[in-house]
């Protein structure tokens, strides 16, 4: 499949890599994972806006000198953080809401309300992130319901030329052993039911720019790259990496840090460019909450510290996102004598 990048497409990946082209980007998102253990702190129903908000603030003062770019959310760390965060790093801003529905066939995500790809765009994001609950298996109703949220979403964001960013994420149904609605890796994944899922979502008519994967084994069970056993474990991540078919990071989805290391690396030498992740990177240092200066310090020296461990690796094994096959043997580029460029925006005088 070969992609050719509108201007405002291109211009957004650039602005969420760093000037090789890889993505070392932080998620500072997170809803639940933030808000349910501040309001278990409390004992309320309901975690105070101002702490969930001021933890989000902190990540974005701690983290983002090793970031290439933030995401962030538009209820909490948008209004209370983005005035912190440095105009030379790439905005994205997640468009799902959280709080998915919950059917006996299976979930069914939506958008924020009153939130939408134009306004992401208007306020001047770089680019859209959208998380989408999937399972091969669930209900046909609730698969449709999925798959057209999710074209619907790459359909605004091919017309307001912004890059849509897309995390796929399976989940137990209620079948299922281990059930649980929390964020998190779900407990015997099956590997088909990953790699069946890229490959959906990886046609062209949902608009995916880049996806945001987990990885297709529990990461528990991942050796580091070269490790016995560490080559059948490598196939899963060549095939999902082939059936990707255009840039893609990786994700944590509360994976510990030498357990999110050794993904990154099964992922880089499968082709990924980079990752988008939050927990393996800042769940330690919250879990001093609500002690504030004992979180900076945390964050500043581990947190840091991690990262720099995992951007190292990342310069040294990742492939540089418009190196990806998909954009042909001159790389990612538009050409502004084209009509069809001159037809997307309107043509020119």
């Amino acid at each position: 499949m070969k992609i050719e990048l509108t201007p405002g497409k291109l211009w957004g990946m650039r602005r969420m890599a760093d000037a090789a082209g890889r993505f070392k980007m932080t998620a500072v998102d997170q809803r639940p994972p933030i808000k349910n253990p501040i309001a278990k702190h409390y004992g309320l129903p309901e975690a105070p806006w101002e702490d969930v908000a001021g933890f989000k603030a902190l990540l974005i003062e701690t983290l983002q000198g090793e970031s290439t770019a933030m995401l962030l959310d538009p209820h909490y760390a948008i209004p209370k953080g983005l005035s912190l965060m440095s105009p030379q790093k790439g905005l994205i801003v997640t468009l799902e809401d959280s709080l998915f529905r919950e059917t006996d066939e299976g979930r069914l995500s939506d958008e924020i309300d009153d939130w939408s790809v134009e306004k992401i765009k208007r306020m001047g994001g770089d680019a859209v992130k959208v998380l989408a609950w999937y399972r091969p298996d669930a209900g046909q109703a609730v698969n449709r319901h999925q798959q057209d949220f999710v074209k619907r979403i790459g359909e605004a964001c091919q017309r307001l030329d912004i890059p849509f960013l897309f995390e796929l994420l399976v989940y137990p149904l209620k079948s299922d052993a281990n059930q649980t609605r929390d964020y998190v890796e779900m407990k015997g994944k099956k590997a088909e039911d990953v790699l069946a899922s890229v490959a959906e979502f990886a046609r062209p008519d949902y608009g995916v720019d880049v996806f945001k994967l987990e990885s297709p084994i529990n990461a528990a069970d991942a050796p580091g790259h070269g490790m016995d056993g560490s080559s059948e474990v490598q196939s899963l991540f060549d095939e999902m990496g082939r059936l990707a078919g255009r840039p893609w990071v990786m994700l944590s989805a509360g994976a510990g840090k030498t357990e999110f290391r050794n993904i990154l690396s099964h992922a880089y030498a499968a082709g990924a460019s980079g990752y988008l992740a939050g927990r393996a990177i800042w769940l330690e240092a919250f879990g001093h909450f609500p002690d504030w200066d004992r979180m900076r310090a945390e964050l500043s020296g581990e947190g840091v510290a991690y990262m720099r461990d995992i951007n190292a690796l990342t310069d040294a094994s990742a492939k540089p996102w418009h190196d990806h096959e998909c954009y042909g043997e001159d790389g990612a580029s538009i050409r502004p004598a084209d009509a069809g460029f001159r037809r997307s925006y309107g043509g020119f005088a």
